[in-house]
């Protein structure tokens, strides 16, 4: 029988972790009863056994990694804890793995990559490069040598992380997307966003200093009018990828 995908959310809010879980099993096409959903700002330390689950899938949040510690939330130390004790075990084990935007943070943190704002990008559709890696990789190969993408976040990954290889780069945010082992993998844009999803996240948002709030109708229609079927499909081919058993 095939196991779950266990995909993990970081969103306080109901309507914006409903709907990126929603977006998540549209273009990946996963049935939702084929989910199980973990929400971390409700229960931050889960008892997850890798072995129980196909895959991994790890969503965006308002988090940011690089707040100084002395002023990080009790709430987001415990989830941190929780992401350094299960990425031990998912590098060990080279287990299915794709975390997006705060997955890509969390995954190139644990492998020891400075986090800042110094990349930092607006909320809006971006082109970025596959490398000559990224052309070898079975979630990219075939697709053009430069893919649109959504993006938008305070921080990003200063180097590609230890250890890690290079899939994707951008101009103003040069980690894109990277790969550990052969089969986790993170991406700092979000491969499930399309205009619906991102409008409910930019009125959520819009105080959370991502972008000036009286910038949020502009940016929802500029979003309205960006296609990025590329980057859903790299969510579908890593649920087609990962979604049976896995044998460790």
């Amino acid at each position: 029988m095939t196991k779950p995908f266990l995909i993990l959310q970081l969103r306080p809010e109901d309507d914006t972790a409903d709907s990126e879980l929603r977006k998540i099993c549209e273009y990946g096409q996963i049935d939702p009863s084929g989910v199980r959903r973990i929400r971390l700002e409700r229960e931050p330390n889960p008892e997850v056994s890798l072995g129980d689950h196909c895959a991994i899938i790890v969503g965006g949040s308002p988090f940011d990694l690089s707040t100084p510690a002395d002023r990080k939330s009790e709430l987001q130390v415990a989830i941190e804890d929780f992401f350094r004790r299960l990425l031990d075990e998912v590098i060990e084990r080279d287990f299915p793995f794709l975390g997006c935007c705060s997955g890509n943070g969390l995954l190139g943190n644990h492998l020891g990559a400075g986090i800042s704002g110094k990349f930092g990008e607006d909320v809006g559709g971006i082109d970025i490069e596959i490398t000559e890696a990224g052309r070898e990789d079975p979630l990219l190969a075939g697709m053009p040598s430069v893919i649109r993408v959504l993006v938008g976040h305070k921080e990003a990954c200063d180097e590609t992380p230890p250890g890690s290889t290079l899939l994707a780069s951008g101009g103003l945010c040069p980690v894109q997307m990277f790969r550990v082992g052969s089969n986790v993998y993170a991406t700092q844009f979000h491969p499930e966003g399309d205009f619906e999803g991102f409008d409910v996240r930019i009125n959520a948002y819009k105080h959370h200093g991502y972008f000036p709030p009286e910038t949020a109708e502009a940016l929802s229609s500029r979003i309205r009018a960006e296609h990025t079927p590329e980057a859903h499909e790299i969510l579908r081919r890593f649920v087609a990828r990962y979604g049976q058993p896995f044998q460790a």
